[in-house]
C-alpha cells in the first residue's frame, strides 16, 4: 500500500498537525471508521446521515495514523488526538489525492461506459499486470468519494492503475476525470441508465463525455466502434484536441478513416455448451494470433474482454500475455457469477440492472444447457418516464426466449411480468425480494437454471443465497 509521511500530507492538503511525529508515516485512507486500517488516515467526512467527526475516537482506536478533521471543530476533540486539521476534509480528501497522483503514480488509465464497466477494468488490470506493475480501483469505488479511496491505496511504486470512473449526475464525471488526470480513457458504451436524471441517450452521451475533462490533449481514447454515440463522443473529442484514437469493435466494423487494432474470429459462445467462451484474438497489423478462453458468460463479456484486450496490447502487453490473463479471469460478487446449489444453477447477476444489462444477460443464459431456465428480475430504477415500457419489453424477452417463469419483483417490476404474460408466459409477481426468495426456494428444481437481476436497491442477492441454502 502507498505509504507517505504525514508532514507531507499536511502540507499537500494545507493542514496543520496536530499532537503527530512531523516524520510518522501514513498508508491509505477511510471514511469509514468501522473500515479503518492500521496506518490509514481517517477523512472525518460531513455526510447526510452521519459526521465523521462523531467516529474519530473510533478510527483512532482502530489504528488511524491520524484523522483529517475540520478547523472548525477542533474543539470537539481530545487534546491528545493525533490529526491534521484542515479547512474542508472532503477538499483535503482531493487535495491529497491530486499530490499522490502527481508523484506517485506512473500512469492511470479510466474505465466508463452504462455498462461493463467493473468487467472491462478487472480484465485490463489482469493483462496489464502481467508486464507492468498494476493496480485497479477495488469493488466499485469509482465516484468522487471512493476514487481517492482506491488512489491512496495503491501500492507504492505502482506503473499503471486502471480506475473504473462512474457518474450519477452531470458534472460528476469531469470533476472526477480533472482528479483522476488519466493518461487513457476506454469508453465502453452508451446505454439507457439514469434516464430519470439525464433524459435522453444523447445527454447520457455528454456525461461520458465528461471524462475527457482531465485527459490531456494528445491522449489516447480506446473507444468502442459499434456504439454510435460512443463515436460519436470520441470522434468530436479528437477534432477538439487531437490525440489517438484506438477503436474496437466485435462486429468487425470501424468508423470512417479509422482502423482496428484487434479482431475477434471463430467466436464460440458459449463454447460447446459450457460456461465460457473461446475465440481467436488477432493482430490485424501484424497478422499474430492467439486462442482465447474466457471463462465469463455471454457475448457481452467477449466485447468487454476485446475492449481490455485492445488498450493492454495499445499499452505494449503482447497477445498471449492478454490471452493467459482472459484465461485467468473471474466475475466480480453478484456480476454474471454461475453458482451451483448441489442441484440447480443460478446466475447470480444482482448488483444493478438496466434495460441493455437484462437483455443481454436473458441472450447470455438462454444459451447455456439447462433442464428448465427461469428468471427473477426486479425493477429496473431511475428510468424515467418510460420505464414501464422498459420493463414490460424485458418480460416480453424472457418469455420469448423460453424463461419459465418469469418473476417479477418491485412495483415497475409488474409490467415485467405482465409483458412475459401478453407472450404466453408463465408468470409471478412478488412486492419484495424477501418474497421472491421464499417461491425461488419451493420452485427451485433439480436441472434447473435460474437468472437473477434487478436494481441494487431491489436486493435480489436474498433470493440468490436463499436458493443456496444459505439463508
Amino acid at each position: 500500500m502507498m505509504t507517505g509521511s504525514l508532514r507531507d500530507a499536511a502540507a499537500a492538503m494545507d493542514g496543520r498537525l496536530v499532537t503527530v511525529e512531523p516524520d510518522a508515516l501514513f498508508s491509505g485512507a477511510a471514511i469509514d471508521s468501522r473500515k479503518v486500517a492500521a496506518g490509514e488516515l481517517f477523512f472525518a467526512l460531513r455526510g447526510t446521515r452521519a459526521d465523521g467527526h462523531r467516529f474519530v475516537a473510533d478510527a483512532l482506536g482502530r489504528g488511524a495514523a491520524a484523522a483529517v478533521v475540520a478547523r472548525a471543530r477542533r474543539r470537539e476533540l481530545g487534546r491528545r488526538a493525533p490529526r491534521i486539521e484542515v479547512a474542508d476534509p472532503f477538499a483535503a480528501l482531493h487535495a491529497l489525492t491530486r499530490h499522490v497522483r502527481a508523484r506517485a503514480l506512473e500512469h492511470l488509465v479510466g474505465v466508463t461506459g452504462s455498462a461493463g464497466k467493473t468487467t472491462t477494468k478487472d480484465l485490463l488490470a489482469g493483462m496489464l499486470a502481467r508486464r507492468f506493475r498494476t493496480a485497479a480501483s477495488p469493488g466499485n469505488l469509482n465516484n468522487l468519494y471512493g476514487f481517492p479511496l482506491a488512489l491512496l491505496g495503491i501500492p507504492d511504486a505502482t506503473q499503471w492503475m486502471v480506475a473504473e470512473m462512474g457518474m450519477s449526475e452531470p458534472g460528476e464525471l469531469a470533476l472526477l476525470s480533472e482528479l483522476a488526470r488519466p493518461d487513457a480513457v476506454v469508453l465502453t458504451n452508451v446505454r439507457p441508465v439514469h434516464l430519470e436524471f439525464f433524459g435522453t441517450l444523447e445527454r447520457i452521451a455528454e456525461a461520458k463525455a465528461e471524462v475527457f475533462a482531465g485527459l490531456e490533449a494528445g491522449g489516447t481514447v480506446v473507444a468502442n466502434a459499434d456504439d454510435p454515440q460512443v463515436v460519436r463522443i470520441a470522434m468530436r473529442r479528437l477534432a477538439a484536441a487531437g490525440g489517438e484514437a484506438v477503436w474496437y469493435s466485435l462486429a468487425g466494423a470501424s468508423p470512417a478513416g479509422a482502423e482496428l487494432t484487434l479482431r475477434v474470429r471463430d467466436l464460440e459462445c458459449p463454447a460447446r455448451g459450457l460456461p465460457e467462451s473461446r475465440f481467436a484474438l488477432e493482430s490485424i497489423a501484424g497478422g499474430e494470433s492467439v486462442r482465447v478462453r474466457l471463462p465469463l458468460v455471454g457475448r457481452h463479456n467477449v466485447e468487454n474482454c476485446l475492449a481490455a484486450a485492445t488498450a493492454a496490447f495499445r499499452f505494449g502487453v503482447p497477445l498471449a500475455a492478454i490471452a493467459e490473463a482472459a484465461a485467468a479471469a473471474t466475475p466480480s460478487a453478484m456480476r454474471g457469477v454461475l453458482r451451483d446449489s448441489g442441484e440447480a444453477q443460478v446466475y447470480d447477476d444482482a448488483y444493478n440492472s438496466n434495460p441493455d444489462a437484462v437483455a443481454r444477460a436473458l441472450v447470455a443464459v438462454a444459451e447455456l444447457p439447462a433442464q428448465r431456465r427461469w428468471a427473477v428480475l426486479g425493477d429496473m430504477l431511475e428510468l424515467g418516464p418510460e420505464a414501464k415500457v422498459f420493463h414490460r419489453e424485458a418480460g416480453r424477452q424472457a418469455a420469448r426466449l423460453g424463461f419459465a417463469p418469469v418473476v417479477g419483483v418491485g412495483e415497475l417490476a409488474r409490467e415485467i411480468a405482465a409483458g412475459a404474460a401478453e407472450q404466453g408466459g408463465t408468470t409471478a409477481w412478488f412486492a419484495t425480494a424477501a418474497e421472491a426468495a421464499e417461491f425461488a426456494r419451493a420452485e427451485i428444481a433439480p436441472g434447473d437454471l435460474l437468472l437473477v437481476k434487478g436494481s441494487r436497491g431491489v436486493g435480489l442477492e436474498v433470493v440468490v443465497e436463499r436458493v443456496l441454502g444459505r439463508s
